[in-house]
């Protein structure tokens, strides 16, 4: 898991930093910039609408009395694709934009589902063995005197 997130944040930046630095090479570092700037602004418009709408979706469901699993996740993968748009570079601009496709957070609504059934485990009363019910005493109970129960003469 370390080794991962050490992957992440070097290695990520250093490719993104490569390919800004190729593209500007190309079409100047002005012109990369403004498409950095144009790809974020159009990116948060895009994150927004989204947003808007699967929090109506939320609400719709809410309504009818269903729960709303899969809006909940596409929410979570709307507000990450934010995030990726938020950070500089033409990847992480470019996961971001497709996270905000309907069909790819479908496909990755799928894929994490599939990840987390794996990894959760679900504990029923059967998954801690057989159930036994020589646990119970059952007794009578009689009022205290005699053994038939008559009260005691005094």
């Amino acid at each position: 898991m370390v080794l991962r997130l050490l992957l992440l944040f070097t290695l990520v930046p250093l490719v993104e930093l490569a390919i800004l630095i190729k593209i500007g090479s190309r079409i100047g570092a002005g012109t990369t910039i403004v498409m950095v700037l144009l790809i974020g602004f159009v990116g948060a418009a895009v994150a927004r609408h989204e947003g808007w709408r699967t929090i109506q979706g939320i609400q719709a469901d809410m309504a009818a009395g269903r729960l709303p699993g899969d809006r909940l996740v596409d929410g979570l993968l709307i507000l990450i694709g934010g995030i990726l748009l938020i950070t500089p570079g033409v990847l992480t601009d470019i996961a971001g934009l497709l996270l905000f496709l309907p069909p790819v957070r479908a496909l990755v609504r799928t894929y994490m589902k599939r990840r987390l059934r794996t990894r959760i485990t679900l504990l029923t009363p059967e998954s801690f063995g057989p159930q036994r019910d020589d646990d119970f005493i059952d007794v009578e109970a009689r009022p205290a005197g005699t053994p038939d129960g008559e009260p005691r003469a005094r």
